[in-house]
């Protein structure tokens, strides 16, 4: 480990690398420069490292206007390789799990195309898992992972590094000396004390069995909803920490020169979300509510061959501010193993 900032420096200097850094307090991924300060050790940055490929705002187009003519230049899709390290397995799946499944299909998204193909995934296990985590539900390894470009684990003073994609055997090419071969024994043991403390859990017993095959459409008219809902204030926390919340608006917004044209994200929890020239088309925060969670546990598996939109993070679990969050809707409606 003495030599990682060492790491970090040469990555940097042949792109640009994203890592979990603190600052204010907060830590999220930021583009890392000498002296930042990272933060490994943390489970959770929190947000999802999801602005790297979605970025909260981007824009997409300038209008220039002079009279009568008007200048349109369009913003260049991402073209320069750059890597993201330190990505836990639960983000990791949210990209190549739910994110491309949405913004890979017909009709591709060519921002967010340009981005998964010139970025690198390095997925750092989760030494530490955290009581809210619960990814083990939708089947997220938290110990390694198959959806990032590399794996890392961290053991005592020694970081371990193994390629899974072409894209990561050049970014541990690109580190070169600064990388020994290892045994495998200190990582197969980090793997086994990992899945001991997921077991440990609170969470661990959740399931989503009985809500698979679209068996939750039933509960659409539950009276339940209104008890689940009661208490939530619209205020879209869950949507923006979510790593696969997918919501967006496009915007035009007049910069007193010309017109800028930019996508941001938005949210189901909102009541102008979908606004449209008659009203909303859900009027009330009791079906704002439940079209989140029936879209994450239904809609979005209907037409996913049965993928679930949530990877269990628990971010929504530690950052709702009435503690209302999918963990209890699954339980509400069935969602907890039975022990006959």
């Amino acid at each position: 480990m003495t030599r990682l900032t060492e790491a970090f420096d040469r990555i940097s200097a042949a792109q640009k690398l994203y890592l979990p850094i603190e600052k204010a307090e907060q830590v999220n991924f930021d583009e890392y420069a000498p002296g930042a300060n990272v933060r490994l050790d943390v489970t959770k940055t929190v947000k999802s490292a999801k602005d790297a490929f979605f970025p909260q705002c981007e824009d997409f187009a300038h209008f220039h206007m002079d009279g009568k003519s008007i200048n349109v230049k369009p913003v260049a899709p991402e073209s320069e390789p750059f890597t993201v390290f330190g990505v836990r397995a639960c983000d990791a799946r949210s990209f190549k799990g739910v994110l491309d499944l949405v913004f890979l299909s017909d009709p591709l998204d060519p921002y967010y195309a340009a981005r998964r193909e010139h970025g690198t995934l390095v997925v750092l296990a989760c030494g530490n898992p955290e009581e809210s985590c619960f990814c083990q539900t939708f089947g997220v390894n938290p110990a390694e992972s198959a959806d990032g470009d590399a794996n890392a684990w961290i053991v005592g003073d020694t970081m371990y590094l193994k390629a899974v994609t072409e894209k990561g055997e050049k970014l541990l090419a690109l580190l070169g000396d600064l990388l020994s071969d290892a045994d495998d024994q200190p990582v197969e043991a980090e793997k086994a004390r990992i899945h001991e403390e997921m077991a440990k859990l609170p969470l661990a017993d959740l399931s989503v069995e009985s809500l698979k095959d679209g068996a939750m459409m039933e509960e659409f008219n539950s009276p339940r909803w209104k008890d689940l809902s009661a208490a939530c204030l619209g205020c879209g926390s869950c949507t923006f920490v979510c790593p696969t919340c997918q919501c967006y608006d496009i915007r035009d917004f007049n910069t007193g020169h010309g017109v800028q044209r930019y996508r941001c994200w938005d949210s189901c929890m909102y009541s102008d979300f979908t606004l449209m020239a008659h009203g909303s088309n859900r009027p009330t925060q009791l079906e704002r509510f439940r079209q989140r969670f029936m879209h994450k546990l239904v809609y979005f598996p209907m037409n996913n061959d049965g993928v679930f939109s949530c990877v269990g993070c628990g971010r929504c679990v530690e950052k709702c501010p009435i503690h209302m969050n999918i963990v209890k809707v699954i339980k509400a409606l069935g969602g907890k193993k039975h022990v006959d």
